[in-house]
């Protein structure tokens, strides 16, 4: 078995990457070059050219195996394949546990929701009823400034309208993509229609404190979701689970097909399916939002049992 090693970029041993000609060099902390191993390992990690302050793990087994900025001035991580691995399991696994927790953490945020006045219970209420019915992403006001783009807890009043009991969201999303979503749901109606009211510009998810209106953060969002769920589950896992329903679902309305060349068909129908409804490339979809085991199960002629709650259906066919 494989032991991987837990590295600190930049303080751990490891290589600096330098332009030379057409390509790199890759120096070590003295100065000397990779080695013909060391090369080879490096171009196999097809780190991006547009990279800035590039540092490469000198250990082939650190967890961490690359790290640079992007040209969006990201920090961006590349892994040894064997912790994604281990890191996709514990993630995937995470997601059916809070599908186990959902129901009693939406009975208590539904009484939350229904409760009056602009209260912060109120307004996490609502962080949670949107992230349990559209699986948005959290937001930060760093990403806001810097990028433009908007999340949960960053969402502003005019990106919301209400019509009757359904909730329409229109916004500047990660990537440059606008983001329109539309969920139904009669409480999350009520509440969003109070808190909406107001500067179109100011914060949607805002409650009263004396006078003044105080903004929800993603850490509060995040704490409330640790107290109503019992586990410290984040925005991600949710975007987790639905991606993950979402495919087993599309798959079992296509329905079990016995050839090869058919069941890859409905797969890639099924990823692109849930790449819409999160907001991401097909790749990115497939890659960190659905469980594998979906699709191995598929193979198998087994699907998500429609006829019962989808948290309940995902669980009995993956768990």
């Amino acid at each position: 078995m494989v032991t991987l090693v837990r590295v600190v970029p930049g303080e751990d041993p490891g290589f600096r990457r330098v332009r030379a000609g057409r390509g790199f060099r890759y120096l070590d902390a003295q100065g000397e070059a990779a080695g013909d191993e060391d090369r080879t390992r490096i171009r196999e990690l097809v780190i991006p050219p547009a990279w800035t302050d590039v540092w490469i793990a000198a250990d082939a087994h650190a967890h961490i195996q690359a790290v640079g900025v992007d040209d969006a001035g990201r920090r961006q991580y590349l892994y040894h394949p064997l912790w994604r691995t281990r890191r996709d399991r514990r993630k995937f696994s995470r997601a059916l546990m809070l599908a186990e927790a959902l129901p009693l953490a939406r009975r208590r945020a539904t009484g939350a929701l229904r409760a009056e006045g602009l209260t912060r219970e109120r307004a996490l209420a609502v962080a949670f009823r949107l992230l349990d019915d559209a699986a948005l992403r959290i937001g930060s006001e760093r990403y806001l400034r810097t990028h433009g783009s908007r999340g949960l807890s960053t969402l502003q009043r005019r990106d919301v309208r209400v019509d009757g009991a359904r909730v329409s969201l229109r916004f500047p999303a990660k990537s440059g993509r606008v983001a329109a979503i539309e969920v139904d749901d009669a409480d999350l109606a009520d509440a969003i229609e109070e808190f909406s009211a107001g500067s179109p510009r100011s914060a949607l998810l805002a409650y009263r404190k004396g006078r003044r209106r105080v903004r929800i953060t993603s850490g509060e969002i995040n704490s409330y979701l640790r107290e109503i769920a019992g586990a410290a589950y984040s925005a991600k896992d949710f975007r987790t689970l639905h991606g993950t329903i979402l495919a087993a679902d599309a798959l079992a309305r296509i329905g079990v097909l016995d050839a090869r060349q058919e069941r890859r068909r409905a797969e890639r129908l099924a990823v692109l399916a849930t790449a819409g409804a999160l907001g991401n490339t097909i790749a990115v979809a497939r890659g960190s939002y659905i469980d594998p085991r979906v699709f191995r199960e598929y193979a198998r002629g087994r699907t998500l049992d429609l006829s019962v709650a989808p948290e309940t259906a995902i669980r009995r066919l993956l768990g």
